[in-house]
């Protein structure tokens, strides 16, 4: 059995596999700490896939088209098995991209042991370069530094590209898009700008935080003129543009104003082995249970394929009914647990 369509047509291409529920930040608009706080009860470790089970599931995913893995969390470098996972992944043939999204607060001990064990490129979320702005969007004590000295030491282990990616929330951090975009150009990585999403129900999410993208790229444009790159795959999730001097790409990811539902390619699946077919799903098919009930690897591939042929997820694309006043109201799954 090699490749399946959902409803829309949409192939099953990217898997973003979310290794741990816990995260070291705890930045509002992801796990705000008035829910997940210093009593919040996390996965017990027994409930976590372990390495072999992840594997496995890899291989079905990757038998039915799957070619790219992103591993997330919570914070996927705070499991410490993760060089191991990476190394077993790496090993799975049709599987040619392994990435990882992190807030880079451990990158910099951990970037190098993860590219030898096969881990292609990382992600590294960042909200602000100004030390205060930072922890007010991470609501940490511990330094930006530690951030940006991660990012610094995946590019010297070539870990490439590195891309930057920045929440923007109006009146809270939008005043320092250009100073993000001035910094990182002309450097090896490549910042992308993210619009404030409604993931999950605790992250008090308003309409009124969104900064268009496009109001992002016109003022980008104004200083430092750009011009757009034509996608290399079905699925980017990233609008891209060059800066016509040469400095370097930037991208925009436009969830809220501009939807990309249509050419969605990607399942998530959570740290206990749930399997959801949308960001913004209110439930997940249980993937674990099958593994751990004796199921067979035919059995996996054709439950996983029975999943995604029956999806018909279009949240981002339906959204304005659902946020319209008096719409309809859902509990979604929060971002913590099945990564962004």
């Amino acid at each position: 059995m090699t490749g399946v369509l959902d409803r829309f047509s949409r192939p099953l291409r990217d898997l973003r596999i979310s290794v741990t529920d816990r995260c070291n930040l705890r930045c509002p608009y992801c796990m705000p700490r008035e829910t997940f706080g210093r009593d919040y009860a996390f996965m017990p470790r027994d409930e976590l896939l372990s390495c072999e089970e992840i594997t496995r599931l890899c291989r079905q995913f990757a038998a039915l088209g799957v070619v790219k893995l992103r591993l997330t969390g919570g914070e996927p470098l705070l499991r410490r098995d993760l060089e191991r996972l990476v190394e077993m992944v790496a090993a799975i043939p049709g599987i040619d991209d392994i990435a990882l999204t992190t807030n880079g607060m451990l990158l910099a001990a951990k970037a190098r042991g993860l590219r030898a064990a096969g881990l292609s490129r990382v992600t590294v979320s960042l909200d602000a370069l100004d030390e205060e702005v930072f922890r007010s969007m991470s609501d940490t004590r511990l330094p930006l530094a530690r951030v940006l000295a991660g990012i610094d030491a995946a590019v010297d282990a070539g870990l490439r590209p590195v891309k930057i990616n920045m929440v923007v929330r109006r009146g809270v951090n939008d005043h320092h898009v250009l100073a993000m975009a001035e910094h990182f150009r002309g450097r090896p990585e490549t910042l992308r700008f993210i619009e404030y999403m409604d993931v999950g129900t605790t992250n008090g999410w308003r309409l009124a935080e969104v900064v268009p993208a496009a109001e992002l790229r016109d003022a980008i444009d104004a200083r430092w003129p750009l011009e757009p790159i034509v996608p290399d795959r079905l699925g980017e999730v990233a609008t891209r543009y060059r800066y016509r001097d040469g400095a370097g790409e930037i991208g925009f990811i436009h969830s809220v104003s501009a939807p990309f539902c249509s050419t969605c390619t990607r399942a998530r699946l959570s740290a206990d082995g749930r399997l959801h077919t949308c960001l913004f799903a209110t439930r997940g098919h249980d993937l674990r249970a099958l593994l751990r009930g004796g199921a067979s690897d035919d059995e996996l591939r054709s439950e996983i394929a029975l999943i995604w042929t029956a999806r018909s997820d279009r949240y981002s694309a339906d959204r304005t009914v659902r946020t319209a006043p008096g719409g309809a109201v859902t509990t979604k799954i929060e971002m913590s647990y099945i990564g962004g």
